[in-house]
């Protein structure tokens, strides 16, 4: 059995990889959109989630599951439309959206995802 770890620092890692299966750490805003209004902060997040898969040798087309954690229930129907410009028609992940607290008091969405690793130096 083997399990890679990827970017690891001492509370966790960005992905963990395990049999082609990469397990992402929660992407939140980058500091850029962090003070945003929902749009700009779930763009911002879900660039982030492109990078990160973009590393570890996957990409949008290939999530799994995904889970979107909202500050305000209000932002759901905003949320959803960034969400679903971005997900490529046909690959929508298996997904749950709930209201929980954040991190920061100005994060206003945050996200975790597991996608199949496909190409580069993880892929089996």
């Amino acid at each position: 059995m083997t399990i890679i770890r990827h970017d690891t620092k001492a509370r966790m890692s960005r992905a963990v990889i395990h049999n082609g299966i990469a397990y992402l750490c929660g992407q939140v805003p980058g500091p850029e959109a962090r003070h945003g209004d929902i749009t700009e902060q779930t763009k911002s997040m879900l660039a982030r989630v492109d990078a990160l898969l973009a590393e570890i040798g996957s990409d949008r087309e290939n999530l799994l599951t995904a889970t979107v954690y909202l500050k305000d229930g209000n932002d759901v129907a905003a949320m959803n439309a960034v969400w679903d410009a971005w997900v490529p028609t046909g690959h929508a992940p298996a997904r749950t959206c709930v209201c929980a607290p954040m991190p920061a008091d100005e994060l206003r969405v945050e996200i975790t995802v597991t996608a199949a690793v496909v190409s580069g130096e993880y892929s089996y």
